[in-house]
């Protein structure tokens, strides 16, 4: 779809059974097993997120990614951004991208981000265990990786920005000698016949200067949330004793989503090319309980006004860069997507459609990328 705006979701894999999650986790296990025995954790918390027109779907079957290419292309979403995991040449929860990627289906653009850290049990109160450690033992291993990626970017499919493959990279400081990495890739991609690599850092750091480190540009999830918002003086004290309740009373920190989506989308610094990051809902309580983040009382209404918000800021970019990120295609036991569920249905995705139609048909804009 043709839009001025080009949205792309976030998308992960972890929705069937592998190995590993039935070792750390029991028999079985995949995301539908917390977002499944979810549950409310004060009064109007809505709890669980249960999927609708898709269901309960398995990752390994063709139709399932089929219907869900069919959805988001029906909504104006241009393409999947597949969350990759890479452990020094160890792949996880890979199949589902595998299996796109060699049987040539769905005929839905995508690309990819690296989400290069470290699993633990953090979610599930226990930090200090490591299930599988995110490693860079060095440039063999950037290189073995490098390939892996090529076979994607050699594919019709794969999302582009100025001809370039987009590649996008979760924690980019993690990265020892980051730009000495990034130099080295982009050497690569040359001599593998690219134009070039366009190079995504993702990072919360608002401040962050991807240039400085070798990165086109930069994505900035505002989450979590702990992290994200500054308190007046005036409410310290008051913080303090709902603090000591919530720890007595076992709660999770739950943000009213319309006194804080506007801060989502924080200015980039001058001269920083910054893809907006949507979020249209958060609530990771079936993954972590007490310890959780929720964004309470959102709705398709102020996600309206969140992606007009993103909008209003990309306005004046050339449509090639006019990107917007949407955290998540389906992260269900996070509370964040936009595959429809059981109490909003389609709304959250007939409000993206509508606003980037709108945005297509208003004066002075183009339908063709500059």
């Amino acid at each position: 779809m043709d839009n001025t705006a080009r949205a792309i979701a976030f998308y992960l894999p972890q929705f069937h059974p592998i190995p590993e999650n039935d070792e750390w986790w029991g028999r079985g296990f995949t995301e539908w097993t917390n977002t499944a025995k979810a549950k409310p954790l004060f009064r109007g918390h809505y709890q669980p997120h249960l999927p609708a027109d898709l269901g309960f779907y398995d990752l390994r079957l063709a139709e399932a990614r089929e219907a869900q290419a069919d959805l988001a292309r029906q909504y104006g979403i241009e393409g999947f951004c597949y969350y990759e995991y890479w452990f020094a040449g160890k792949r996880l929860i890979e199949r589902p991208f595998n299996e796109v990627l060699t049987s040539g289906k769905p005929d839905f653009p995508f690309c990819i981000c690296w989400a290069n850290q470290t699993w633990t049990g953090i979610w599930h109160g226990a930090p200090n265990r490591i299930l599988i450690e995110q490693t860079y033992p060095g440039m063999a291993d950037h290189e073995a990786h490098f390939h892996e990626w090529l076979k994607a970017f050699r594919d019709k499919r794969y999302i582009t920005v100025d001809n370039k493959p987009l590649l996008l990279i979760y924690r980019p400081m993690e990265i020892p000698d980051i730009q000495e990495v990034i130099d080295f890739w982009r050497r690569l991609s040359v001599e593998s016949g690219l134009e070039g690599l366009h190079l995504v850092g993702v990072c919360e750091d608002p401040d962050w200067v991807p240039g400085d480190h070798g990165f086109d540009a930069s994505v900035t999830p505002r989450l979590p949330l702990h992290k994200t918002f500054n308190w007046a003086p005036w409410w310290q004290p008051i913080k303090k004793i709902k603090s000591l309740l919530k720890k007595w009373r076992k709660l999770p920190t739950v943000f009213n989503y319309a006194d804080v989506m506007r801060d989502f989308l924080g200015a980039a610094p001058p001269g920083v090319e910054n893809y907006p990051c949507l979020v249209p809902n958060w609530d990771n309580t079936p993954r972590s309980g007490s310890r959780g983040f929720v964004l309470h009382e959102s709705t398709p209404e102020l996600f309206r006004a969140h992606v007009n918000q993103a909008m209003e800021m990309t306005k004046d970019v050339p449509v090639e860069h006019r990107l917007l990120f949407i955290k998540s295609w389906n992260e269900w036991a996070e509370g964040n997507h936009l595959e429809p569920d059981d109490r909003f249905g389609h709304d959250y995705l007939e409000v993206l459609r509508d606003e980037l139609s709108a945005l297509r048909s208003s004066p002075g804009s183009s339908a063709h990328r500059d």
